[in-house]
């Protein structure tokens, strides 16, 4: 029988009036098909609850037999359909209007209504399917749609409206296998013009209705900075403002970008409204989590991250520790750490460099050990990663199953998490990539790649589809691999910017092979350095409470650096060893003679001048212009920046002497009494000496004129100062 005679007698059966007039009172149905309720179909029924659509899913108890929807397939979305519009025939108008859409990457953008309203807008049009700018499956097919200008030209059958009777004679139009292709089945349909003429189908050319994202993403802007409530989509080629949008083809990831803002998830004036949706209250009987620690490469402050991961605030006994370190250079560190605090946590497992596991393999066996035990989370954290102690409780009372707290290097916009991947599934920035790291936005937002630091739910591994989940992927590190398998599944990652939770250290020029490298770190990670190496009592000089500390005339203390810093600072000063022998001729000086000798090594020798200097005017200068009151240089010029040592048995003490100076500063970096006897500063006009000084304290005072000084005797021990003469 001849198509045109099948569908007309189809058509006869079931009543060819209906399709004169809409009959009153005929009603709407929404249909989709989800066999898994996934993230994706999680997002596309809220959309619909947000506009006050009522969607029936079919196939929810079904197995998906329609194929990889990357390929051909889809078949049994037809089947299923087909099976639901001849059982609504049996009960509802011939009128009624049906529309269908797909689920796990749609969007509802407005409410029934609005869309019917459209619908009922095209002219002489019982049936409108969404189109698409490219011919799929079978762009050989392409030659035959009609010949006219537009920009989206070929049916996509993820999105269509229609009324009953004909979307029944076109699903009944003849059967169809589960793994035929749905988008195929429709295109030719549509392409025989009896028909399509017949059945009054129609392609939203212009996406007045329904918007495919696959090729029309420079077409498509998301217009978030109105003055209207809500963001929307704007087609800005057709003018129209889409009320459904398909992520369809490789565009999956733009529909997760636009998601964030798009069904009222997100506003300027309300905020993330889907974060507050999904929040939880943590309860008194907290989930079990596996903190999962790794530390693969050569990390600056490792002691603070260790201490970190020790005051998190949650109870060591919900917690399951696994400590991989795969640098031998932090192992004794580490084992210490291990070995101290591992007892007061429920379980705690070590991978140690010497078990020469894999990165990808270590990962790996921190999640399935959690998939496969009691574990409710898996809080995976990177030694690279500083967080604030309340980071995990955060986390866990967001609702997301796969979230991570947004770090950022302080002053770079280098962050854990990337806004978009190109097409090779590397690196892109996304449109809104810089307001998140800055915080110009704050809520979660669904990102397609985080790293360092983030919570999994283990009931979204627990699927027998999330058993792919793996951080080995030919090509790939770890965690892009592990991110490309989340991906891929259609699991959702989120990075949240709703708090400050830390921020990440730089380990680019962290050089194992110096002493302490730690302290070459000040400019790559100024916070942990001031942290650590700055004296705790430094901006108590600063209260205008106190008065400055004044031992002699003109001679200023303040407390500057800590006791780490004068530890080692003495550390690398003897570890380099090169003292020099205290006569006047020295090599190291442009004249090549010092008038006043000291046995002493230069800043520019250990490689730390350029950080001395930095020392010098971040914080010294401003003890300086506090104290020699209208004197302002910014920066201080030093060329003269020196660690002296004194000894009984080699140099004991320094002769009277003016400073080539404007102002001198000298550092005790250690103490008197206990590391050495004797030793200080006489200041010989003044008749005035400092003896007892303090570790981490600066003694300044003024240099060429006035303040005419010696080194007292040094009698026992071996004393260590660090001198600048400043502003020469």
């Amino acid at each position: 029988m001849h198509k045109f005679v099948k569908i007309s007698v189809l058509l006869q059966l079931i009543g060819i009036q209906a399709l004169i007039k809409i009959a009153e009172g005929a009603g709407v149905k929404v249909l989709t098909v989800a066999t898994d309720e996934n993230h994706g179909f999680e997002r596309f029924m809220r959309s619909a609850k947000i506009y006050g659509i009522d969607v029936e899913v079919l196939g929810k108890t079904a197995v998906w037999a329609g194929g990889d929807m990357n390929f051909p397939g889809g078949g049994q979305k037809i089947n299923l359909l087909k099976e639901k519009l001849n059982e609504i025939a049996e009960t509802s108008s011939p009128e009624t209007i049906v529309l269908f859409t797909d689920s796990y990457d749609v969007l509802f953008l407005a409410g029934v209504e609005e869309i019917v309203k459209r619908f009922q807008a095209f002219p002489n049009t019982r049936v409108l399917f969404s189109a698409e700018q490219f011919c799929w499956p079978d762009a050989k097919l392409a030659g035959l749609y009609p010949k006219i200008e537009v920009s989206s030209p070929y049916l996509n059958s993820g999105g269509f409206i229609g009324y009953l009777t004909q979307l029944q004679a076109i699903l009944n139009f003849k059967t169809v296998s589960d793994k035929e292709d749905d988008q195929l089945y429709y295109t030719k349909i549509y392409l025989d013009k009896s028909l399509r003429e017949t059945l009054k189908i129609s392609l939203d050319h212009n996406s007045a209705i329904f918007q495919n994202l696959n090729g029309a993403l420079s077409d498509v802007q998301l217009k978030t900075n109105t003055t209207e409530t809500y963001p929307y989509i704007e087609n800005v080629v057709t003018k129209q403002r889409p009320l459904i949008v398909h992520g369809n083809g490789p565009s999956k990831l733009t529909l997760n970008h636009f998601g964030n803002y798009l069904a009222k998830a997100w506003s300027a004036a309300e905020g993330c409204t889907l974060c507050n949706e999904k929040r939880v209250i943590l309860k008194d009987d907290l989930p079990t989590v596996m903190v999962a620690v790794f530390i693969e490469q050569a990390t600056p402050f490792l002691k603070e991250f260790l201490e970190q991961v020790l005051t998190t605030d949650y109870p060591k006994e919900k917690i399951h520790l696994l400590l991989r370190n795969n640098v031998e250079y932090h192992e004794t560190e580490v084992d210490e750490f291990f070995q101290t605090h591992s007892k007061y946590y429920a379980t705690a497992k070590r991978i140690k460099p010497d078990d020469f596991i894999a990165e990808s393999e270590a990962r790996n066996i921190a999640k399935d050990r959690c998939v496969n035990s009691a574990c409710d989370y898996l809080f995976s954290i990177d030694s690279l990663s500083r967080l604030e102690a309340n980071t995990l409780r955060y986390l866990l009372s967001s609702g997301y199953d796969v979230v991570a707290p947004m770090l950022v290097r302080p002053g770079h916009a280098w962050s854990n998490f990337w806004g978009a991947i190109n097409s090779a599934g590397f690196y892109a920035r996304s449109a809104d990539y810089m307001d998140i790291v800055y915080r110009v936005v704050k809520g979660i937002w669904n990102v397609p790649f985080i790293t360092n630091c983030y919570l999994v739910k283990m009931s979204a591994l627990r699927t027998s589809n999330a058993k792919a989940v793996t951080y080995t992927k030919d090509g790939l590190d770890s965690d892009m691999a592990f991110c490309a398998s989340l991906r891929d599944l259609g699991i959702f990652m989120h990075v949240s910017n709703e708090m400050d939770f830390g921020h990440l250290v730089n380990p680019e020029t962290y050089d194992i092979s110096r002493t302490h490298p730690d302290m070459y770190q000040l400019f790559d990670n100024k916070m942990e350095w001031t942290t650590r190496y700055l004296h705790e009592d430094y901006l108590s000089s600063f209260d205008e409470k106190k008065k400055p500390n004044m031992p002699c005339p003109d001679v200023y203390w303040f407390p500057l650096m800590s006791k780490q810093f004068c530890v080692e600072w003495i550390d690398i000063m003897e570890a380099f060893g090169q003292w020099s022998d205290g006569s006047n001729s020295d090599k190291r000086l442009e004249s090549g003679y010092e008038a006043v000798p000291t046995r002493d090594i230069h800043m520019s020798q250990v490689g730390l001048d350029r950080h001395w200097l930095h020392i010098l005017k971040e914080f010294v200068r401003p003890l300086q212009e506090m104290v020699f009151t209208g004197y302002y240089h910014n920066p201080p010029v030093s060329v003269m920046n020196f660690v002296v040592r004194y000894r009984p048995d080699e140099q004991p003490s320094l002769r009277p002497h003016h400073d080539s100076s404007t102002y001198t500063i000298n550092l005790a970096l250690n103490t008197p009494n206990v590391d050495y006897e004797g030793g200080g500063c006489r200041f010989i006009r003044y008749n005035c000496s400092v003896r007892d000084t303090k570790r981490g304290w600066l003694l300044m005072h003024p240099g060429r004129l006035t303040h005419y000084h010696e080194g007292l005797l040094v009698t026992k021990g071996t004393r260590y100062i660090m001198v600048s003469f400043v502003d020469p």
